[in-house]
Order: structure tokens, then sequence, then C-alpha cells
């Protein structure tokens, strides 16, 4: 964001602030004295020379005085008034639900959406009839007066949704009406798509349709009756049930609830729930939000007002959108939130006092998880839920790391400043004595808010999403060697300050974080490719062996092929390639038992049959999470053509996934398809065995005995595959012969347990298959597998 920009925003918070204050709603207003304040701090360091800074300085010093002050005043408060002073009546709740409803029947109607406005004009109507019916509860001053404004607004809806009503009356005569049929909108899935679209619906045995903004925005979302899910509640955790004493709305713990004053990632929290990696996901995805000013998190909750802001529903009901199982699907919830005996919130919140987006963003995907005793996860699988940005996972140790300590930290700074990337960094196991010395937390995850260079130091600053316990190291608030007055000021930071308050975000310089953090988790912007493509499909648990390591023939594969953009002469083309696994069930997700990978080959876009023939342009380990990430760098003065191969290790589970590529330069995406008919495919089953067992052709006396195949084809121009699979243990191979010349053609060199060989047009003749081993006498079955274009007749002879 701007200077401009920065104190443009810093002025609206003030006055933001003011008003609240004004009105005495003094948390809403300690809030906003804060936004504003960092604002300035944020345009501070954007021009630390600037002349007028004194003028920002005392406004700085102004809002963060007058923030503290009206704390004091809060605590003051709070410890003499009596706790149930500050609930509002059922009278008073149901009179703004019923203003609720009102204004979104204005809002639809300013829209043009008449049906929708008059169903809300109405039920407006019908709802203050019935708070009507119990005036008598009215008590206070501020009851009678909304329920007078209230009174006239409604008059006012009767008459227009009259007036709605009378516009869409039929007319009498139907002889001039023309019946329009309705167009059919063909859709971009294929049916296989659809079909696996709707199996990854069906999550830890609840439905989750996709999302469709056009339509969904439109949910009815204003009730009269208080919203309760039908999936009922969730699974409370082990530390929620030792604590728990009831689920509570909003209004029935909060004085003013709200949905979100201004987002920001200094309010997140983590409490007794064991996600630590989605708090700190909401965390960094909240700092971009505030930083860059583009919607991420608020963008994703419903209701919306017309500005496309999500608003606070005293109905109770709300949908969040998120990206599950290869597109976006719809996670309705209700407001019901655990509390304890002292109704105090039993999940991760906001430390704004009744702001309640932090906790309905962790409800809907604890829902979708299975409950709140959620077995944990990583920042890559969260961030994508919530974003659907492209997860990189960077591991700091290890045999297989790709990880480079100058280039990586280059990357991380430049593209986190510029918004192209939203990182976390994971700890890994650690024994209490190094927790206690570091200040840090086995395996955990924290949220990277910051990345700076002063001269030849580079800093990251972190947050523990538990909002308490810091680093204690280089560049904590206790270090006294390293935080000059030069550094202070350039990271407008005061260690003394800091000291006072644990907020949980501290300073922790690059080599440290790199000694003690174990993983970089990063989400880039989709953004970043102009061009992308993607396939939802099923691999089957029958198709194929198990273990791919000697025959790929059956994996799913696909080619790409990128094309050079003339405008961009000479230029480096980017493209991601991003393989995820669609989870449905919460055992797997808390096993991960299935591993995954993207194989690349550089062969002119044909199958590939053998692992390593040609050998692999790109290959990685197979790993447990469901998201495989692969990076292609190339220089695009031609046409580059890639082979992908999915591949599992030991494949027993049918899986589905979506495949997507992202690229800087136009490219096409297909799968691999062979020409042959399903129908003229054939399967022989055989054995090598005792006499029959002969060997390959080096063994003349015995090769004359392997079992021997005639083929008969009755046209020409025919494409023939032939597959031996075998015993494992053995080195097996075929040859094909051509009766009528007396040709012959082999597989070359005998590889373990497979090998295939595919013909083009071959003309109409009698032809031979010899399967043999490499030696005589191993005894043992094979499968001869025969795939065709034409029709074909086969026997052992």
């Amino acid at each position: 964001m701007s200077f401009n920009n920065l104190l443009e925003l810093a002025k609206v918070h003030a006055q933001k602030a003011v008003q609240f204050d004004s009105n005495n709603q003094f948390e809403q207003a300690i809030f906003y004295y804060l936004e504003s304040s960092q604002c300035l701090i944020d345009a501070k360091e954007l021009n630390p020379k600037l002349p007028n800074l004194d003028k920002i300085d005392s406004r700085l010093n102004q809002y963060i005085t007058r923030a503290e002050t009206l704390k004091q005043l809060l605590n003051s408060k709070q410890s003499t008034r009596p706790t149930n002073s500050i609930l509002k009546s059922l009278i008073q709740k149901d009179l703004e639900k019923c203003l609720c409803i009102l204004k979104e029947a204005l809002d639809a109607d300013s829209d043009g959406n008449s049906n929708e406005a008059f169903d809300l004009y109405t039920s407006s109507v019908e709802f203050f009839l019935k708070i009507k019916q119990r005036k008598n509860e009215i008590k206070t001053n501020e009851e009678e007066k909304l329920f007078t404004s209230l009174k006239n607004n409604i008059e006012n809806a009767l008459k227009r949704a009259e007036d709605l009503k009378n516009l869409a009356n039929p007319v009498e005569n139907f002889s001039n009406i023309s019946i329009v049929p309705p167009k059919i909108v063909s859709s971009s899935f294929t049916k296989d798509e659809i079909d696996v679209l709707r199996h990854g619906s069906f999550i830890n045995g609840r439905d989750y349709v996709p999302f469709f903004p056009e339509i969904d925005s439109k949910e009815k979302f204003f009730l009269q009756i208080p919203f309760n899910d039908k999936d009922g509640k969730l699974a409370l955790s082990p530390s929620q049930k030792s604590n728990f004493s009831k689920w509570a709305r909003p209004d029935e713990i909060f004085e003013n609830p709200t949905l979100m004053m201004s987002i920001s990632c200094f309010s997140v929290k983590q409490t007794c729930i064991s996600d630590c990696s989605f708090v700190a996901s909401l965390t960094v995805c909240a700092q971009y939000e505030r930083k860059f000013n583009k919607k991420i998190l608020s963008k994703i909750i419903y209701p919306q007002n017309k500005s496309g802001e999500p608003i606070f529903n005293p109905c109770g009901k709300y949908m969040i959108s998120l990206n599950l199982n290869g597109c976006a699907r719809k996670i309705i919830i209700d407001d019901y939130l655990p509390v304890d005996s002292y109704n105090t919130l039993l999940c991760s919140k906001s430390t704004n006092k009744g702001e309640l987006w932090v906790s309905l963003l962790e409800k809907a995907y604890m829902k979708v998880m299975g409950g709140y005793d959620f077995p944990g996860s990583n920042s890559n699988i969260d961030l994508h839920a919530l974003t659907n940005w492209i997860p990189e996972r960077l591991a700091i140790h290890g045999n297989h790391t790709e990880f480079n300590q100058n280039s990586d930290f280059d990357r991380m700074f430049d593209r986190l400043h510029s918004g192209d990337v939203l990182i976390t960094v994971s700890t890994g196991p650690m024994n209490k004595d190094r927790e206690d010395r570091t200040g840090l937390v086995s395996s955990h995850a924290y949220a990277v808010l910051d990345i700076r260079k002063f001269r030849d130091k580079k800093l990251f600053q972190l947050k523990n999403p538990w909002s308490h316990l810091r680093w204690k190291g280089n560049y904590s608030e206790y270090d006294v060697s390293n935080w000059t007055n030069e550094l202070k000021t350039a990271l407008n930071y005061d260690p003394k300050l800091a000291c006072n308050v644990d907020n949980g975000i501290f300073w922790i310089d690059y080599e440290s974080l790199v000694n003690f953090f174990d993983v970089f988790y990063l989400s880039w912007s989709p953004s970043l490719f102009p061009y992308t493509n993607c396939f939802h499909r099923k691999w089957s648990s029958v198709e194929g062996p198990i273990k791919d390591r000697y025959n790929l023939s059956e994996n799913p594969q696909y080619v790409i092929k990128i094309k050079p953009n003339s405008k961009l002469n000479g230029a480096k083309c980017s493209t991601w390639l991003l393989l995820t696994r669609h989870i449905t069930d919460k055992s797997d997700f808390a096993e991960n038992k299935e591993y995954i990978a993207l194989v690349v080959y550089k062969n002119d876009g044909k199958r590939v049959y053998y692992p390593m023939e040609p050998p692999p342009y790109k290959e990685g380990i197979r790993i447990n999470s469901p998201h495989y990430l692969v990076k292609l760098v190339d220089d695009c003065s031609d046409t580059i053509t890639y082979t992908l191969v999915i591949c599992q290790y030991e494949k027993n589970n049918t899986i589905y996934y979506t495949l997507r590529a992202y690229s800087t330069m136009p490219f096409t995406l297909n799968e691999i398809t062979e020409p042959y008919n399903r129908k003229y495919w054939k399967r022989i089953n055989g054995k090598w065995e005792g006499i029959t067992a002969g060997g390959c052709s080096n063994h003349r006396d015995t090769y004359k005995n392997n079992p021997t195949y005639e083929i008969n084809v009755n046209n020409s121009d025919v494409y023939l595959k032939i597959e031996l699979k075998g015993p494992q243990q053995f080195s097996v191979g075929f040859d094909f012969i051509y009766v009528n010349t007396n040709q012959t053609m082999t597989t070359g060199d005998l590889r373990k347990g497979y090998c295939v060989m595919t013909l083009n047009k071959l003309l109409a003749g009698v032809y031979r298959v010899i399967p043999f081993t490499f030696l005589p006498k191993q005894d043992g079955p094979f499968i001869l597998e025969i795939s065709s274009t034409h029709d074909y007749n086969i026997k052992l002879i």
C-alpha cells in the first residue's frame, strides 16, 4: 500500500474511532485507534525522511494514548459491572433481527431483485407483527426507540411489497405470450469430471456442494427464527471437553457482537484447539488483506453487504466458501460457539471483544475436517483451502531438500513485499529443554508477518498463533547486544516496550531461523500466471500394478505443450504443475498413507512405459501430502513438450485427484490417449514351465521351446500394442516376427517383470509373438495383453 493510501486509511480508522468513542462504544474505539496507529507506523516506515513526520508522530501518540486511557476505563467498569447486565433482552434481539431483514430487503430492492425484495419485505412485516404482540416486553428507552423506528419503516415496507406484488401480477391475455425455451449452458466439465467433483463433495459424512458465487451469494440468510445447523454440533477436542459448559450464540456472551471490525493479524489468537497451522494461515491472510487492501478472507464469508463486506447476521446463519477437492465448496454453519462456565470462548478467536470472523472461519473449517478434535494439518493445506493459492513446501533440512539459503531468502523477500506470496514457517520436534531455552514450541507453525534487510542483516518478523510465548535468542526483546539505535529506527521497534506485553510477535535473524525451524510453507498467488488449465480425474486401484517401479503403462499421463509468446521474445517461461489428491475421510487426513508424485519427462509428449526410459526430466520423492508441486523454468524460444506421469507408492486404493497447470506462457494440457479400440483388447494367460521355459535367443537349443503365439491381422494400417507381464524376479522380453518376410523385431534389453512394444501401420498378414525369460528353466506365469485398432485372431501354436 502506498504512503498516501496508508494516510487515507489511517484517517478513515481514526474517524470510526472517534465516532465509537463519542457513542461510548469503547472496545470498538480502542480497536480503530490502534488500527489507525498501525497505518501511521507503516506510513513512517515507507518514508522515514519526510519533513512532516512530527505531525504523524503527534497523531500517533494521541491515538495510542487515547486507546490506553479507554482500556483503563473499560477495566474499571468491567470490574464493577454485573456480568448479566451487558446482555441484550430477547425483545431487543428480535427487533434487531427484524431491522436486519428489512435492510436486506432494501438492498435487494435497490439492486433490482424484485422477487427477493418482495420475500424479504414480507418476512420483515410478518416478523414485526409478531414482535408487536409482545410490546409489553419493552423496558428500556433504547428498545422503545428501536421499536418506533422500525414501526415507521415497516409501514413503508408493506407499501413497497404491495407495489412489487402488483408489478408481478400475471397478464390476463396469454395468447400473445411467446414461450422462449431456457438456454442450456454447456458445462466446462466432462461427465467423468463431474463424477469426480461429486465424489469429492461427500466429506466426513456430510455433503459440501460446489460454490457458485452468482447463485449462492443469494442464499437465504435472514430468518425470523434463529438458524440451527441441521448437521448438529461439532465434536469437541479433549481440551475443550474438560472445560466445556455449553454452546452459546454471540449475543448471549457479547454486548455488541460484530463480524469484522477491520481485519488485522494482531487480533488472531489460537486457544485450546490443535490447529496452529490454520490460525497461522488466518494470520498471514489477515496481514496480506490489511497491507495490500485486497480481499482474501473477507470475500469468502457470507452474508455480505452491497460493498462485498461480510456482515454480522443476528439470525445466526453464515456461509463460508472453501477450496476443497478440486473446487470451491459452500459450508453452512450456525453461530453457536463452545464456551466455559465463565462464557469464555473455547475456540480460536479475535482479541477484539465480540469480533467473530476468526471463530466462524475456524468453525467452518473444523466442520469439514470432522470436528474440533482436529488431527492437525499444515499451512499448505490450510491456505489452499482458504485462498486457492499455489502451495509449495520448502524443507530447510534433509537429504532431499532443494532449499538454497541465499536465493530462497531473496525470493521470499521480494515476493512477500510485492504481495505474491503468503508464508508460514514451522519447527520440528524439540525436547523440553530446547523449548525452554529458545522460547519456541515443538512442531508448531508460526506466521511470517514481515521480512527485512538492514545492511548485512536479514530479519523475519514472526507471530506465534497463541499470541504469547516468543523467541528468546538473537534479536528477541531481551537481546541487549544486537539492537542498535539505527536498527530499532529502521524496524520501528522498541525492545523495552515489547518486554511489557507478550503478544507472540518477535523478530528473529535468518541464521537462527534456518537453524531452529524445519520447513517454510509458501502459498503463491495464481495471478502470477496468466494461463491455467486443469483436469479432475479418478485413478482406480485396479489400473496398473501396486508398485510402478517397472511399469508406468497404466498410470494417468498427460502432455503439456508450452508455446512461445512472440511479445516476450527471449523471456524465460515458468510453468508450475500442482497435483492435488482429494481427501474425504478424517482418518485418511490424519494418517495420510497415500504417497503421490508427479514425474515429468521430455519425450515429445509420448506415453511413458518404463520409469527410466527416458530418464525423468523432473522427479521427486513420493510424499504423503495431498499437494505435490513441480516447477519448470525454460527458455521459451520454441514450443516445449512434456509428458506428465502421476505416480503412487504401493497403490492400494482408488484415488481422486486434480491436476492443474499454471504458466506465464500459453499452453495446452491434454490427456495422453491411445488409438486402440477397447473391444479388440485381449488378455492371454500363459506360463513358462519345464521344457517351455526356454530362455532368450542366446540359448539356441531351448529358445525354440518357448510358447509361441500366432496373430492373424486382416487389415492394413493397423496399430498394435503388445505388453508382456511376468514375475518381477525375472528379466523378460519377446520377439515379434512378420512371418511373410521373416522380419524379426525385439523388445530390446530384457526388463524386470514387464516389457512393451508398440507397432504402427502394420500390414495385413501373419505375425508371431515369442515371450521368454533371460535364462532357461525360469518357470512362472506370464500375461500377454494385446491392444489394437482393428480385429485380429490370436492362438497358441
